[in-house]
């Protein structure tokens, strides 16, 4: 097998589309659509009625007899729905299989893979976050019913993945440990997926695709390859730079002058014992430019991850106002990029790009109403008479602290869930007329966004473009990025 120097990353909520995933595999290397929240992309596409009926079109081909009919029925409007109208939710992610959720998952993240793979006949990966549970058994038998090449998972320690692969490559049930705030040393908590509830798919032989793991340490890629309870394909080795979630630094509670995290000499991955695991492995974080490429293979590496010029590229997902207004700032040398130490409700530093309108400045901030009614960064808990509840620090703070949460861990959180649907156009109408804010976010090399514009009347660049500008150190010679992409292909 003949992995891709070049993988783009699986950013954010629609960010990483199957426009923009297919656009990355057609030139040979691996295409990546993100796996978050795919449940509420689905059924608001359908209710602005799904322009060029892409998303009926692939779900007529759901192998379930009836399941895309129910869907279409309660969320698919013809015409849209009015500008001023708010979207139809789905129910809040829990613990409860065969839920609408999970089918609208199932349903949701099998339609972004087919519509990526769609027209060709190269690679495409699943991005998901191991943060969110809740989703993820649904979210991999959807997109393995599609074909998924590729899975790639980071925000925390995915070794439970690979064997749920192994499971439903043989159409057996698959469980996953669910991590419960409060919980007991002595108690487990399980999730469980079972494709015999899915009868017509299951008769289906499923590909097991390589499973990547995202680390930012040798000892968390050490722990994966060695304890994980399956087998692990591959590794991506992200910095602190990169866009999104970060990992934490080693030394917690340290800020800058500025508020951020502090990474230091304990945050520096030795590359020297991520070569002796003997398996493929990708650097990311500020891997997005010239001569990148080049030198993460002097490293050993077997190619670069690259997140933020593809999500800034004019196959990705962001509203296009937002995609020229980030690539003039970085023209004009005044993009700012902040890692935010409490922004998201994981816990995690999360990289926001200061954008005028935007959830980064404080009044707007300040002016929304705080709500949680996509649940996806909830956190399980256990409450006082055993029950398991869900709460989220970015939801009401009263809320929060009744449900045990503290006035602490709530203050400056922000909703990245509504952010980041807003961001693709995605936003949601709440009582009162209030249109959720956006959140941009993006990594260092945002900066640097105006080097792919080949002209100064460019206002902006193609997926293609960031790959040729990325292989051109390593491949010269003109049309030398055409010929590998051919030579990649099964």
């Amino acid at each position: 097998m003949t992995h891709p120097l070049l993988i783009q990353g699986g950013m954010g909520v629609g960010v990483s589309g199957w426009k923009l995933a297919s656009a990355v595999s057609r030139e040979g290397q691996l295409g990546v659509v993100a796996g978050t929240a795919l449940a509420t992309v689905l059924i608001r596409r359908l209710q602005d009625g799904d322009p060029g009926g892409v998303c009926r079109k692939a779900m007529e081909t759901f192998p379930v007899k009836g399941l895309s009919e129910k869907i279409l029925q309660r969320y698919f409007i013809p015409s849209g729905k009015a500008p001023e109208k708010g979207y139809l939710r789905h129910p809040l992610p829990d613990a409860r299989p065969n839920s609408l959720f999970q089918e609208l998952t199932v349903v949701g993240t099998f339609v972004e893979v087919f519509l990526a793979k769609a027209g060709h006949t190269r690679k495409v990966g699943l991005n998901l976050l191991e943060k969110i549970q809740i989703p993820t058994l649904a979210s991999l038998y959807g997109a393995m019913l599609a074909g998924v090449d590729y899975v790639l998972m980071g925000a925390g320690i995915p070794r439970n993945i690979p064997g749920i692969l192994d499971d439903f490559a043989k159409g057996n049930k698959a469980s996953l440990p669910l991590d419960v705030e409060g919980a007991s040393r002595d108690e487990s908590t399980s999730l469980s997926f079972d494709p015999a509830d899915y009868p017509m798919a299951k008769s289906q032989l499923l590909k097991r695709p390589y499973f990547l793991a995202i680390v930012s340490s040798h000892v968390l890629a050490q722990t994966l390859v060695k304890k994980s309870n399956g087998r692990v394909d591959g590794l991506i080795v992200e910095g602190a730079s990169a866009g999104g979630h970060n990992a934490p630094p080693r030394v917690r509670g340290e800020l800058s002058p500025s508020g951020e995290p502090v990474y230091g000499p304990r945050d520096e991955v030795d590359l020297a014992k991520i070569r002796d695991l003997n398996l493929p492995f990708w650097l990311a974080g500020s891997f997005g430019q010239p001569g990148k490429l080049k030198q993460a293979l002097a490293l050993g590496a077997t190619g670069v991850q690259v997140g933020t010029p593809f999500a800034f590229c004019e196959e990705s997902g962001i509203d296009p106002a937002i995609k020229a207004k980030v690539i003039a700032q970085s023209r004009a040398g005044t993009l700012e990029i902040f890692t935010d130490p409490a922004a998201s409700p994981t816990g995690f530093p999360f990289k926001v790009i200061a954008s005028s309108g935007s959830i980064s400045e404080k009044p707007v901030y300040e002016a929304r109403t705080r709500r949680c009614d996509l649940g996806y960064l909830r956190k399980p808990y256990r409450r006082e008479d055993g029950s398991l509840g869900f709460r989220c620090p970015a939801e009401p703070i009263d809320d929060f602290i009744r449900k045990g949460g503290s006035a602490e861990e709530a203050e400056n959180r922000k909703c990245v869930c509504n952010g980041l649907m807003s961001t693709v156009g995605l936003s949601q109408i709440q009582a009162g007329n209030e249109k959720e804010p956006v959140m941009v976010t993006g990594g260092l090399d945002a900066k640097r966004l105006y080097t792919f514009l080949a002209g100064e009347d460019r206002t902006g660049f193609s997926a293609k473009e960031v790959i040729d500008c990325l292989l051109k150190d390593q491949f010269p010679e003109e049309g030398m990025a055409g010929r590998y992409a051919e030579a990649s292909a099964p």
